[in-house]
């Protein structure tokens, strides 16, 4: 039988949860704040919290100046493409590698892992060149193929770790029953796999939604997702912190609310094999 947790020892936990969880979500607070103050109270010392003139003019002033929704589908169809090419490419390598393991598979999956490590900045270059030959600068699907390919060996690595708690004699069961390896795959192994398969794309797409640095080399105008539309509040004249904060607050509503309600679904996969 499992040991109780005393009452006071509850209260003292739920206490630090609480303390932690504001103390993260307090920059976004203070962002969501601040959008709604004037450019001279954004910069106050001291800062003022609540007691402020709360005004709808940095919003006003950023749909005037820039189309959000222009921005907001660049992202969307960034985000989601990456992540569908993403699945597409790694559901049959991570199958191939947990139930029908090489010798060097532990070696290719490090390999792959090892490559996130790698600074940005030291294949921005040939990249950059390749694009601009290729006609893929400033387009969605530039940035579609770089991010399906930066994010792919968090993708491998998640869906393998999922596959491995799936049984491999259900496979081979559906094999002998006339399976062939595509319906194996999609009619076995997926449905199986769904909350894996739904946190990884949930990681997947944040991972796409808040890349900046490629998005920020690689787009100029036609293509620019959210974060550039943030970047162009930063001006040689300075930081305008309100409109900032503004355009920030309106970058981020999109995917902290699709957090927010799949934060169950993110959980569950997560944990997905984790108790048998």
């Amino acid at each position: 039988m499992a040991r109780a947790i005393p009452t006071r020892q509850k209260i003292v936990m739920s206490v630090i949860a609480w303390a932690i969880a504001f103390l993260i979500f307090f920059p976004i607070l203070w962002t969501i704040l601040t959008s709604f103050k004037t450019e001279a109270e954004a910069v106050a010392t001291p800062p003022s919290f609540l007691f402020f003139d709360w005004t709808l003019e940095n919003y006003v002033t950023v749909q005037e100046r820039s189309n959000y929704f222009r921005h907001f589908m660049n992202s969307v169809i960034i985000s989601l493409g990456s992540t569908v090419a993403g699945l597409v490419i790694a559901i049959p390598a991570a199958w191939s590698m947990a139930f029908v393991p090489a010798k060097r598979t532990k070696d290719i999956l490090m390999w792959m892992l090892s490559t996130k490590m790698l600074p940005a900045v030291g294949v921005l270059i040939p990249i950059y060149l390749i694009f601009r030959d290729t006609g893929l600068l400033d387009t969605r699907l530039g940035l579609v193929i770089v991010l399906t390919m930066i994010n792919l060996p968090i993708i491998v690595w998640m869906l393998f770790t999922y596959f491995r708690e799936i049984p491999g004699d259900i496979l081979e069961a559906a094999r002998m029953d006339g399976a062939t390896l595509r319906s194996e795959i999609l009619y076995v192994l997926v449905p199986m796999a769904v909350p894996g398969i739904a946190s990884t794309l949930l990681l997947n797409i944040i991972l796409a939604w808040n890349e900046a640095f490629w998005t920020l080399n690689l787009t100029a105008a036609r293509s620019a997702p959210l974060t550039a539309f943030i970047a162009s509040y930063s001006s040689p004249e300075g930081l305008f912190y309100a409109k900032l904060s503004a355009a920030s607050t309106m970058a981020i509503a999109p995917i902290l609310i699709l957090g927010w309600f799949s934060q169950k679904q993110l959980v569950r996969g997560l944990t997905f094999g984790a108790v048998k």
